[in-house]
């Protein structure tokens, strides 16, 4: 089996304020979520608002969850940014804080060429210390790592993984044909819909963000996918598909998703629901919706 598999949540950054960690919030979500069975954790993706976070506070956060997580599970942390030098700079201190891997998503704003995405990756994956995880997240970044692209970038040693968030199944499909060359490269799906077809067709994993809130949820949809146990498998998935539905859908902007779960989390007194800027908290009638949902979902198996 891959090294890196599984559920592995993008864990939100639980924050005092916009520009102070809250590290007793982050103790308490990350025990929650180990506790749940969870395959590795990983940290500064989108869902924990990395790009959003001052650089002093990245590094903040990578330490906490080095210490809290004390290798129980490897731990993935996201290095996308529009500098070259930042993102390696960032690994370095993963590196010596004791992180397992890095992600990188195409660097946004300027929208660079195939040829030289392609070139920027491979330069980079060879300045990095530690295993790299490609990001594929065209909704934010608006780039992607195309089919061919990746083949390619399979050649090198330090290229581990893909991580894909563009909810095109044929393109993951095609990623894990080539995939089949290379036992050790990892393909993990983003969209949670997604979890249960996409490990079907050989996926090896998740990076799920509703696992931030109901962990053993995820992973017993994994396992039960693994172990191609259809009946269980499809109960399990509506479960997940319910909450897409209903908690994801509160709100009117982009943002919904991430202040569902972060609201959810504030509700379930585990950490702060406050998001860095430009993001503010749900207002009272999107909160009390959120109690709601947490109210009327249950799952028996969620520690």
């Amino acid at each position: 089996m891959n090294t890196y598999h599984g559920i592995i949540p993008p864990v939100i950054t639980p924050l005092k304020d916009t520009e102070t960690l809250d590290v007793d919030g982050l103790e308490k979500l990350l025990e929650h979520i180990l506790a749940g069975g969870v395959h590795g954790i990983f940290m500064l993706g989108t869902t924990g608002e990395a790009p959003s976070l001052p650089y002093q506070l990245r590094r903040e956060v990578i330490q906490h969850a080095n210490r809290i997580i004390n290798k129980r599970v490897p731990l993935l942390v996201g290095i996308t940014d529009t500098v070259f030098g930042e993102s390696v700079n960032l690994a370095k201190f993963a590196a010596d804080n004791g992180t397992d891997a890095v992600v990188l998503a195409p660097p946004y704003y300027f929208a660079a060429g195939e040829p030289e995405l392609y070139q920027y990756t491979d330069k980079i994956a060879s300045a990095l210390p530690l295993p790299l995880f490609l990001y594929n997240m065209p909704s934010c970044t608006k780039l992607s790592f195309t089919v061919d692209m990746v083949r390619k970038l399979m050649d090198h040693p330090n290229i581990v993984g893909l991580k894909d968030s563009s909810a095109n199944v044929l393109y993951l499909n095609l990623i894990q044909l080539f995939a089949a060359s290379r036992e050790d490269f990892t393909t993990l799906v983003g969209p949670e819909e997604l979890l249960a077809q996409s490990m079907l067709a050989g996926a090896n994993g998740g990076v799920n963000g509703g696992a931030n809130l109901f962990p053993r949820l995820y992973v017993d949809l994994y396992n039960a996918t693994l172990a191609n146990n259809i009946e269980q498998t499809e109960l399990l998935h509506n479960h997940v598909m319910h909450i897409s539905s209903n908690l994801y859908s509160i709100g009117n902007h982009s943002s919904a998703f991430l202040k569902s779960i972060k609201c959810a989390l504030s509700v379930k007194g585990i950490c702060s629901g406050t998001l860095a800027e430009p993001f503010s908290e749900f207002a009272a009638p999107e909160r009390k919706r959120v109690e709601q949902f947490l109210e009327q979902f249950s799952y028996t198996a969620d520690v």
